[in-house]
């Protein structure tokens, strides 16, 4: 029997595409939350929201650069951002959302990922957060303000990888800080280790974002 085609998409087939990609990202999210892989979350031209009710850091740094991605129709594209860098970091509650605008016959689709609501807060290594905007109550302690982003000692170093940066930009660096009531955009997320504890996700229709 012909499978059934509405806006030019047979479903039995969008089913077997999508069937597979959501059983890894299930797989995925299990590692995650168990600690079991490094994480990088980043969205091809598109900023994500974050949400934190608390987020305390060790080793911190922080300087400007630039990051490379590609729009969703496939165009290079360059944002500049500031790169919050931690060596270690604990989050309570947790809240990552992006949406993905204009799908055909669904329109536009929420992805929202939660942890740490519970006891156990999310933990990470080597946290790098590429932050386009952020709005938080700070608390520095042992911060340097002015140092070349190579001499950031504090932190775990400048990230690379895709990042352009100047290593003789400003920077600055603290031996600890404490972010509450973190509202923040990024155009990425990556980190050496990132466990997830009472991980939840959510896909669902609509504009539905952590703010």
């Amino acid at each position: 029997m012909e499978s059934q085609v509405r806006g030019g998409t047979r479903w039995k087939r969008f089913a077997v595409v999508m069937v597979p990609s959501v059983a890894a990202t299930a797989c995925i999210g299990v590692a995650l939350a168990q600690g079991a892989l490094a994480a990088s979350f980043s969205v091809s031209g598109q900023s994500f929201k974050v949400t934190t009710k608390q987020l305390d850091g060790t080793g911190f740094s922080q300087y400007g650069a630039l990051d490379e991605g590609y729009t969703l129709d496939g165009k290079k594209t360059v944002h500049p951002v500031a790169v919050s860098a931690f060596k270690q970091a604990t989050i309570k509650s947790l809240c990552q959302s992006v949406v993905t605008p204009n799908i055909p016959v669904l329109g536009n689709v929420s992805l929202i990922l939660r942890a740490g609501d519970g006891a156990t807060p999310v933990k990470a290594e080597n946290l790098y957060i590429d932050v386009a905007q952020l709005e938080a109550d700070a608390t520095f302690r042992g911060i340097d303000i002015g140092v070349a982003a190579k001499d950031a000692s504090k932190g775990p170093g400048m990230k690379g990888g895709g990042e352009q940066s100047n290593p003789y930009g400003f920077a600055q660096q603290a031996d600890s800080v404490t972010l509450k009531d973190v509202k923040q955009t990024a155009w990425a997320t990556t980190a050496g280790t990132f466990k997830l504890s009472g991980l939840k996700m959510s896909l669902s229709t609509g504009v539905k974002e952590c703010y």
